[in-house]
């Protein structure tokens, strides 16, 4: 390995200096911690996203990026279609969720306190792209 790889700075971003100008869907904040624009990160972003107590995110995906998500506190849910059905995933602090390429989902937070989580993407770019439903075209009926 070459002498300048070896010889890079580590880069620290302090909790007080995530950034909100990253790509945002209804219901939720996204802030910015690691990425191309705030580190030089070639290969993933990494961040925080806010759901208040009682709230839900808009429909969304991320793109080609693969999504690992850690939930550090409440009790959100995360929500895909499953065929003709909506599944929710409901978790509690320590629990990590796995989200595939391209595939439709939303936060929702029956809970009574903010749910936090941290998510890292395989992307150095926050990758988002809001969508009107879960499925490709009309929603099936009522949710179940």
């Amino acid at each position: 390995m070459s002498d300048d790889l070896w010889h890079r700075p580590l880069t620290q971003v302090r909790a007080g200096e995530l950034l909100g100008d990253t790509g945002q869907t209804s219901g939720m904040t996204r802030w910015e911690a690691i990425s191309g624009k705030s580190t030089g990160a070639e290969k993933l972003w990494m961040g925080q996203t806010h759901v208040a107590a009682g709230a839900r995110s808009g429909d969304h995906h991320h793109g080609e990026a693969e999504t690992a998500i850690f939930v550090l506190s409440g009790t959100p849910a995360f929500v895909f279609a499953d065929g003709d059905r909506e599944v929710r995933l409901q978790t509690k602090p320590g629990d990590y969720i796995f989200v595939p390429p391209y595939v439709p989902h939303r936060e929702e937070n029956p809970g009574a306190v903010e749910a936090v989580v941290v998510i890292a993407r395989s992307s150095q770019q926050g990758i988002v792209v809001n969508l009107e439903s879960l499925w490709p075209d009309t929603p099936p009926g009522p949710a179940s």
